[in-house]
């Protein structure tokens, strides 16, 4: 079995096309798409639910070319989080390891950053990885089990380009299965008033420039001029070395002074 990782947040039309590519090729007899709930290197505000983004996983897969070999996996769901691709193979293997064997499917950036893992020795001696090019990213890192599948579909545009999309109301329809745009169009998912809400959560939780600024750049978007400048110069507060926050403040300035330059010059 051949286990894709991700946060698939969405999962999109790249991540399926690499699905099929690992059956045709015979890599495998099943692919495993494997939805992180928590990735230790990404904010959670960024994520859409657990339950969401399996549900649009589950969609992918039952209209993919392969349905009965390509399926959706909430394994790190029931595992301690953070999750950690170590714990999770470690797991898998004491269980189900004399049943099959375990591959593992990622990116050349993911590759790279292995060494970065938990406990990455025991995934290098472990288990066969087969890597697929990401457009404009080498693979710097190797091992003895790792396999380059050249010839595998490169994805133009990855999740965080989905997203931003669905939050400006571009068109989507040829990054997206047209039940997972349904699904996320019916959920309300991914739009700007959904992000500022998150954003604002976790602000109660921990103040943090960083979000200010993105809950700021949501604001400016919808032209809420005032919450905007509010949250660049609380950024700037926290933070005054963040130059984005600066640049975005004074952005804000410049467009309220020339809209309502009436009241600037009496």
């Amino acid at each position: 079995m051949m286990l894709f990782f991700g946060s698939f947040n969405p999962v999109h039309n790249g991540h399926i096309a690499l699905a099929e590519y690992a059956v045709e090729h015979k890599l495998c007899d099943e692919v495993a798409m494997i939805i992180s709930p928590q990735n230790p290197f990404k904010q959670n505000w960024e994520l859409a639910g657990e339950m969401d983004r399996y549900a649009m996983v589950e969609m992918a897969c039952k209209n993919s070319r392969y349905p009965e070999q390509i399926r959706p996996s909430v394994i790190e769901f029931l595992l301690e989080k953070p999750s950690y691709t170590v714990n999770t193979l470690q797991h898998l293997t004491e269980n189900y390891g004399d049943q099959m064997e375990f591959s593992i499917l990622m990116g050349t950036d993911l590759i790279n950053q292995l060494p970065l893992w938990r406990e990455p020795e025991k995934i290098v001696a472990g288990y066969d990885i087969y890597v697929y090019p990401r457009p404009g990213v080498e693979m710097t890192f190797t091992t003895p089990r790792t396999h380059f599948l050249e010839d595998a579909p490169q994805c133009p545009y990855s999740s965080t380009e989905v997203r931003d999309r669905l939050e400006r109301g571009d068109d989507v329809s040829q990054m997206l299965d047209a039940e997972v745009r349904g699904y996320i169009k019916q959920q309300g998912l991914w739009t700007l008033a959904r992000k500022i809400s998150t954003l604002t959560a976790a602000l109660s939780q921990q103040e943090s420039a960083e979000l200010y600024i993105e809950r700021g750049k949501c604001y400016y978007r919808q032209n809420e001029w005032g919450n905007a400048i509010n949250d660049f110069r609380k950024a700037e507060e926290l933070n005054p070395e963040l130059e984005e926050a600066r640049q975005f403040r004074e952005m804000v300035e410049e467009i309220l002074e020339f809209r309502y330059k009436d009241i600037y010059n009496p």
